[in-house]
């Protein structure tokens, strides 16, 4: 898989996505990366210990977070990635899911387009992906958590959203899916499909796991998301286990040596 002019060999071993909020009120590190020299120095931080792509986010998507119109959004990002793509030779993803957003960051150096709402969200998001040519991350996501059939649910909800990117144009090789660990899904739920992720692989696109510092590990460990370190790794090492071939996460530097201790028994 082609991003920006990196070529990641799915299959080989696990890629780390690190996570360069941008936003005021991001759940585990609101505001400490809104200012540009921050965000920067940051990001020098997330490659040192190994991440392999950049995601940058100029909205948050917590619970109960503040919707951030367009405009703010791009003033948000759009200076973070023309910084990121001029001082670093690293793949950068914008996490968004407005189409307008994600043409601009795709024109100030942005490679992949992060979506959590999977292209269901803005009419024009896959159309904008096909016509810019750039592969795109597309997140479970459903207006509520009413399922008849949960695991088959999901997997279906993820089909459409291929089925939508496919009939836009999106190329096949440009599609990679996330299983959106925390989205419309109780806490017995996101426990469920982390141990069924292998059904996401069987549907033939590389799989990107995000579940650093989330609620589910919160839950059950009774920790805040600063320390919920040990639990992100124990997801990570499982979705390794499972086929995820990317991993999205605040903690790189851990993540990393889990990552390639678990790549080495399991990708041999």
């Amino acid at each position: 898989m082609l991003i920006g002019n990196k070529n990641f060999e799915i299959g080989k071993r696990t890629y780390v996505m690190g996570i360069l909020n941008v936003t005021p009120d991001s759940f585990s590190d609101g505001g400490k990366f809104n200012r540009l020299d921050h965000a920067l120095f940051h990001a020098k931080e997330l490659i040192d210990q190994g991440a392999d792509i950049i995601d940058v986010g100029g909205e948050s998507t917590r619970p109960n977070h503040v919707v951030v119109e367009a405009d703010e959004e791009l003033e948000r990002v759009i200076p973070v990635i023309t910084a990121l793509h001029k001082e670093f030779d690293i793949p950068i993803s914008v996490d968004t899911y407005k189409a307008v957003v994600a043409r601009e960051a795709i024109m100030a150096g942005a490679h992949l387009i992060n979506d959590v709402w999977g292209f269901k969200k803005d009419p024009d998001m896959a159309r904008v992906a096909a016509t810019l040519k750039v592969p795109c991350c597309l997140m479970h996501n459903r207006e509520k958590a009413e399922y008849r059939d949960y695991l088959q649910d999901v997997i279906a909800d993820l089909k459409e959203s291929v089925e939508i990117a496919l009939n836009s144009g999106v190329k096949p090789e440009n599609i990679m899916l996330d299983p959106g660990i925390g989205f419309a899904k109780n806490y017995e739920q996101n426990l469920e499909l982390m141990n069924h992720l292998e059904l996401l692989k069987k549907l033939g696109y590389p799989v990107l796991l995000g579940t650093s510092r989330k609620s589910m590990i919160g839950n059950t460990l009774n920790l805040p998301p600063q320390e919920r370190v040990e639990g992100t790794l124990a997801t990570t090492v499982i979705g390794i286990m499972k086929g995820c071939d990317f991993i999205r996460v605040h903690d790189v530097q851990q993540n990393k040596r889990a990552c390639l201790m678990t790549d080495a028994i399991v990708r041999n």
